[in-house]
């Protein structure tokens, strides 16, 4: 793979600022200078970005509706209301559903949960789980992750004598709802200062208002943050701002004090020694509870993050485990077919999109074959399967280029359709899967930009080993939790050699197990380059070339730097 590498130097003022910066904080220069790429410019801001605090999170009650939902809950328990929690079937809405219904439950007893089946509803609230809630005598549906477009549907509600209050963060239409409230800070009137919290995020601030109003102390709503972490880590949220705060205390949550249900499945993923990292959550354990309600019913997800007994919950996290090697087969064959599809197609280089349908691709895959479509073929990517008479299927997008916006140019030939800058969710009928491939490539090509559509690798900043020192990597450990606008810095070393010891390591010889010194200091670094066993025909000439990584722990060596190896250039 030819890696183009993108380096923006700093304009001489954000160096001043980093100067002054790193002198005041008492860390490196270039240290100082990621904390300026990333919008930070005073000690203040900065030390707040390394010690989240809880206290620092938002009053829940400036987000628009807030005081509604509180005040009709509190309703519907003094009246004694059956009250159900609703939410979609992927990880950041069983997070929620799970987190609203486990806090509300120590308090009130009425309540009851539902996750949609993905095969024989679909998406967001259908007219079957209004019926189940009208059947079961529930007054009020809390819905979590899905909603914001559920126009007829929570019409249909009212006409029932149901109230809605709706939890979600996917942008709205002009025309919203008729729920009682409506928590969501992409809406046009929004009045909440943040506004890239998860779905499962919405819930916790919900559930935060709920507790201030009625003098339950912030520490009950501690143990619920791991779910929180979950979701922000698994729905690709940003990692700034309110979620970082939320993220770095449920990482905290989860790996010093999980739920049983969490702790089940961290012991099934292997990472019960481990401390538990973002990419630990993308990785192992939200496939995992995706895995629910892709290949069964993400019910079941939600009956393992809210059980009580351990032994249960581990029974309950193999069978989720189960589900997920089963997904794993489908998605791997599904994959295979998608790239033998794309590889056939007619003039791909001058395409800017890939648009695949397939009527007999599975449903619940359908999304990670877009996300492996757009990590191959450096394109937006829209999968699409049938179900009864309709095209329905998921997009994935590739870094800085809106997907919902294209699919958003494209609604007059859409059933459904919602989501977020990098993921959505659309349906059409079968017949206009043509028209939409065409005016979905319309609208990429004439926005999405060059570097977005090749395989980019953005350095933050270009080092010496020596710079790499014990003081610097316990810095840049501060930083942590990496995610969506805070990505790990990659740093480039010019001019490396190998030490005489690097060789090729690996089941299939494809990896490079580095030792490695450069021009300037004695260091001998260690490093690791999965799948570039290609490069070590010149890296043993003993010529010098050039190295971007990130910077690691080495797991076998507590406290040893370990450079991962993204890309290798020899010097011609």
């Amino acid at each position: 793979m030819n890696h183009k590498w993108n380096y923006q130097p700093i304009t001489p003022e954000q160096a001043e600022t980093s100067q002054i910066l790193a002198q005041e904080l008492g860390i490196s220069p270039i240290l100082g200078q990621l904390l300026v790429q990333r919008g930070i410019t005073k000690a203040a801001d900065a030390k707040k970005f390394f010690r989240p605090q809880l206290p620092d999170l938002h009053d829940p009650f400036l987000m628009k509706d807030m005081d509604i939902a509180v005040e009709r809950l509190n309703r519907a328990m003094g009246k004694k209301e059956r009250i159900l929690i609703y939410g979609d079937y992927d990880v950041d809405g069983t997070t929620a559903v799970a987190l609203v219904y486990k806090f509300i439950q120590q308090f009130y007893s009425n309540i009851d949960y539902y996750i949609p089946d993905r095969y024989n509803e679909g998406y967001g609230i259908s007219k079957q789980g209004v019926d189940y809630a009208s059947e079961t005598g529930v007054g009020l549906i809390i819905v979590l992750d899905c909603g914001i477009k559920a126009v007829e549907e929570i019409t249909y509600a009212k006409e029932k004598g149901i109230d809605f209050i709706i939890c979600d963060h996917h942008v709205p239409d002009d025309i919203l709802p008729p729920a009682v409230a409506i928590l969501n800070a992409k809406r046009l009137d929004n009045t909440y200062p943040y506004t890239h919290l998860s779905g499962c995020g919405v819930g916790f601030k919900f559930m935060q208002a709920f507790a201030i109003n009625n003098g339950i102390e912030f520490h009950h709503l501690i143990p619920l943050l791991d779910l929180v972490a979950v979701s922000i880590a698994s729905d690709i949220v940003p990692i700034m701002g309110e979620n970082r705060i939320l993220a770095y205390h449920g990482l905290k949550q989860l790996n010093s004090n999980p739920s049983v249900g969490m702790k089940a499945i961290i012991d099934v993923c292997g990472l019960s020694e481990k401390e538990i990292t973002v990419s630990d959550i993308v990785f192992k354990i939200g496939p995992r509870i995706n895995a629910s309600g892709r290949i069964q019913n993400g019910k079941e997800a939600v009956d393992l993050l809210t059980e009580k007994d351990f032994s249960a919950a581990l029974e309950k996290a193999g069978q989720i485990n189960q589900y997920n090697e089963t997904r794993k087969d489908l998605d791997k064959s599904m994959t295979e077919e998608a790239n033998n599809i794309v590889a056939n197609l007619e003039g791909l280089s001058e395409r800017r999109s890939i648009v695949l349908y397939n009527e007999e691709w599975h449903k619940g895959v359908i999304g990670i074959v877009a996300s492996r479509l757009t990590e191959v073929y450096y394109r937006p990517a829209v999968v699409l399967t049938r179900t009864d008479d309709m095209a329905t299927g998921s997009a994935r997008s590739v870094s800085g280029f809106d997907v919902y916006k294209a699919i958003e140019y494209c609604r007059d030939l859409l059933e459904n359709f919602g989501g977020h800058t990098y993921a959505a969710g659309l349906s059409m009928k079968v017949e206009n899967v043509e028209v939409f491939t065409r005016r979905f490539e319309e609208y990429v090509s004439q926005h999405i930009l060059p570097e977005q559509t090749s395989a980019v690798i953005n350095i933050d900043a270009e080092i010496d080993f020596r710079d790499i020192t014990s003081k610097f990597f316990n810095d840049l450990k501060k930083f942590n939790p990496f995610g969506p606008d805070n990505i790990k810095p990659i740093f480039c070393t010019h001019h490396v050699y190998d030490y005489g010891t690097s060789k090729v390591v690996g089941r299939d010889q494809e990896h490079i197990k580095l030792e490695l010194v450069d021009n300037k200091s004695n260091n001998v670094m260690n490093g690791i380059a999965f799948g570039q066993s290609s490069h070590v025909r010149y890296i043993k000439t003993k010529r010098s070339f050039d190295i971007c990584y990130t910077i690691e722990e080495n797991t076998h060596k507590r406290g040893e730097v370990q450079l991962q190896i993204e890309d290798i250039k020899p010097i011609e």
